[in-house]
């Protein structure tokens, strides 16, 4: 079997091993492909049996010119930059890591709130520039401090990953509200539902934890952004499109969006004229809530599953069946 790795270098940029994969067949790997020039895309494949992808994109056009392909593998859980159905037809199974990272986005969601509401890394960086050992005071804090206990936590999306933010939040003393089209019995353990108007009402905190789909694009937008409470944190690292940003922009800019905490954008890398790059108290990382070592590994170790399991002749983890 030949297999091609078109995206390799965010899963493994040199911290694990390529090894399980190889094991499987004779392995080619790209650190990166081109996401817009389809005849390298299609070049790189070539007459490979299974090719490994993670945002190069697959369309239509390029499986036509692959005509070996026989399995797309994601390193993710999205699968949207690939024509699946297409390759459904044409008998080419797709398949995803459907859950690798659920404790580290939980982990990293909070993480966001808690920067903003004590500013860790600012204080660090104007007491390593002498500000505290030239102060006339014994402390001092140049952003005001904000204890969680007792506020309102609302978590749009009580999937796996928010019930994970939602006991953490509950450890903390916060009042935790969900919405989410699709409720259950570990959801309530965690959390106690409520229509989305009453969450955006009384929610201190705000975290989207929900898939991307037509009905929750722009969900944050200017007129649920009127709904919520003066002040309101809004904590996004679920998809960049939930947030129509220059709405949101707007809000920051306003004060009655206190603070964003965001590791996720409209369009990634971020563009330079992104409205949110230049908005108060907005905080933005580099995509990377699901980057810990630990849950990369389970990515690769649920990828090279999935290949010895299609070549077996048991493919799991379809997505396109």
């Amino acid at each position: 079997m030949k297999i091609v790795v078109l995206d390799g270098y965010t899963e493994n940029p040199g911290d694990l091993s390529w090894e399980g994969l190889e094991a499987l067949g004779e392995v080619t790997v790209y650190d990166r492909t081109s996401t817009v020039d389809a005849p390298i895309i299609a070049e790189r494949i070539g007459d490979a049996d299974i090719v490994i992808t993670n945002k190069t994109p697959l369309t239509k056009a390029t499986i036509d010119k692959c005509p070996n392909m026989k399995m797309v593998a994601f390193l993710a859980t999205g699968y949207n930059v690939c024509d699946y159905q297409y390759c459904k037809e044409k008998g080419i199974p797709v398949m995803n890591v459907p859950t690798y990272g659920t404790d580290i986005v939980g982990q990293y969601a909070v993480g966001l709130l808690l920067e903003i509401c004590s500013h860790f890394w600012y204080h660090d960086q104007t007491v390593k520039e002498g500000k505290w050992a030239n102060n006339i005071d014994w402390c001092y804090w140049d952003f005001p401090m904000i204890e969680l206990a007792h506020k309102t936590a609302g978590v749009i999306g009580l999937g796996r990953i928010g019930q994970t933010t939602a006991r953490i939040l509950k450890a903390m003393n916060m009042n935790v509200i969900a919405f989410d089209n699709f409720q259950s019995d570990a959801g309530r353990e965690v959390a106690e539902y409520v229509d989305l108007d009453t969450l955006l009402a009384k929610s201190d905190v705000i975290f989207l934890h929900c898939p991307l789909f037509p009905d929750t694009e722009g969900i944050i937008n200017k007129d649920t952004i009127a709904k919520m409470k003066d002040g309101v944190i809004i904590i996004n690292n679920s998809r960049g499109p939930l947030v129509v940003e220059q709405d949101l922009a707007d809000a920051l800019n306003s004060g009655k969006v206190y603070a964003a905490g965001l590791d996720v954008v409209s369009t990634e890398p971020i563009k330079e004229d992104n409205p949110l790059l230049k908005a108060k108290n907005c905080l933005i990382t580099p995509h990377i809530s699901w980057a810990a070592k630990e849950s990369r590994q389970r990515i690769m170790d649920i990828t090279v599953a999935n290949v010895k399991d299609f070549i077996e002749g048991h493919p799991v983890n379809v997505v396109n069946k």
